[in-house]
């Protein structure tokens, strides 16, 4: 005969309860963090895996940002032309240059060019803006500008990988793929990386946007402005049913398979994902919800069909951080005649008419977002893959110059106000505070919550990284 008392016919006191009873406290806590993850969770282990992978998607500190708009200047702005004003250029135009020339793209390298446009300061900082931006010289306070970014490469399509996989060669990651494979989107109707097309296919194609090694479901999505942002994203509700059940059939058909092809896991996620965009993805470009005053911010109105197109990416931007898109990019408008900002003949003409298309949009994004709350949560980047020549090419344009160019950033964790680095007397070369490639992504994957040396991938035979075994935070421009 058993001696001992049931438990449940003891007394029991409040301390003594809450030691029994605090695993399963714990066990609720942690499906209430969970939420809406505990629907994903299904009976196979695969699904189970999948769970804890999104789990996993956790910042290693205190993020500021939850997200980032990327503005993308295709081409490599005018550095002397647009945020970094050199007088000496003026007292010294038309002469032959004092200084060594480095090998330019083209090699045909004339007299120094003094800029065509003025420079005035603005805002409580006194930061100096050229004539091209006044939209976005009245948001200066701010903005964070760095005035000595460099690149390794010279020529278009290796920097425009390097800039956006932080490699010049082909096939890796692009920093919007690291981004969504770190943390994931917070919607789940909506992919964690977007790539709004302005019209320009950037050189390097759109192998700048691809996941490289990481799995497919990673990668952008390409979407555009318009009633069709996405092909076929418009379902017939009359076959909606039918829809489902051919994905549903698809899904058990590759479950089959599942465990033998990180591929095949990834495909049917990017089907489950296009099936719950057909819902949700229209409705990011019906702007007739918008106000006139907030379309007309934006340049919605104006009589430049490419500021209209750039300014319905720039609100499509906001649109989507707003709904919980990780990451967004926009791409350049096509200008008829213009080559995006690569001036190598007509700078006056060209640089004027690609700020035009984007200088009201742009500002009227910063101004939007504070006043809505959410500049404090995204971090807004802007530049090109490198900047332009102090002295013409030819007559009347400017070379690629990777030694020195300048970009800035607004929004979360930045330090308005702000000017960071220096280049010499003629804006050629950078004298003070170098920041390379790496240290932009550093920077901006440590205002994500995610330190860029623990963010890696397995392939080859080695961990990878963005930022490869470079990069250091940029904290002087950070509050």
């Amino acid at each position: 005969m058993n001696k001992h008392k049931p438990l449940m016919n003891q007394p029991i006191s409040r301390r003594k309860m809450l030691e029994i009873c605090r695993c399963g406290f714990g066990s609720m806590a942690l499906m209430g963090m969970m939420g809406s993850l505990g629907s994903a969770c299904k009976s196979t282990d695969k699904s189970s895996r999948d769970l804890l992978s999104k789990l996993a998607h956790a910042p290693h500190h205190l993020p500021k940002a939850k997200n980032i708009i990327f503005l993308y200047m295709d081409g490599g702005v005018s550095q002397v032309d647009s945020f970094d004003p050199k007088p000496r250029l003026a007292r010294e135009n038309g002469q032959d240059p004092k200084f060594k020339i480095d090998a330019t793209q083209f090699n045909n390298n004339g007299k120094i060019l003094q800029s065509p446009w003025a420079f005035k300061r603005y805002g409580e900082s006194g930061m100096a803006v050229s004539e091209l931006f006044p939209h976005i010289a009245s948001c200066v306070d701010d903005l964070a500008l760095i005035r000595s970014m460099v690149s390794n490469f010279p020529e278009h399509t290796n920097a425009n990988y390097f800039l956006h996989t932080g490699s010049g060669l082909q096939g890796r990651p692009s920093m919007g793929a690291w981004v969504n494979y770190g943390l994931g989107s917070e919607n789940s109707n909506l992919p964690g990386y977007v790539v709004l097309d302005g019209g320009l296919v950037p050189p390097g194609g759109v192998d700048n946007f691809k996941n490289g090694f990481l799995p497919a479901d990673f990668q952008a999505s390409i979407m555009k402005t318009g009633d069709t942002p996405v092909a076929n994203i418009k379902s017939d509700s009359s076959l909606s049913a039918h829809q489902r059940k051919k994905l549903d059939f698809i899904q058990q058909m590759d479950e089959k398979n599942q465990d033998k092809s990180d591929e095949l896991e990834a495909a049917i996620r990017n089907y489950e994902l296009a099936y719950q965009m057909q819902a949700s993805v229209p409705e990011l470009t019906e702007f007739q919800s918008e106000t006139k005053a907030t379309r007309n911010l934006y340049g919605l109105y104006d009589e430049d069909p490419h500021t209209r197109n750039y300014g319905a990416q720039c609100l499509m931007a906001r649109r989507l951080v707003e709904r919980g898109v990780r990451f967004v990019e926009l791409t350049c408008p096509s200008l008829a005649g213009i080559d995006r900002w690569d001036q190598h003949h007509g700078l006056k003409n060209g640089h004027e008419r690609n700020a035009h298309a984007v200088d009201q949009p742009i500002a009227g994004l910063l101004k939007d977002l504070k006043s809505r709350g959410l500049l404090e949560e995204t971090l807004v980047v802007w530049t090109g893959e490198f900047g332009r020549t102090p002295f013409a090419q030819g007559q009347d344009g400017r070379d690629h110059n990777p030694s020195a160019f300048s970009m800035w950033m607004a929004g979360a964790g930045i330090r308005g106000g702000t000017i960071y680095g220096q280049t010499d007397e003629y804006g050629y070369r950078v004298a003070e505070n170098p920041v390379t490639i790496h240290d932009l992504h550093a920077t901006m994957l440590h205002l994500l919550g995610v330190d860029h040396k623990m963010l890696t991938y397995h392939f080859g035979g080695r961990d990878f990284r963005l930022t490869d075994v470079h990069g250091h935070v940029v904290k002087d421009v950070l509050v």
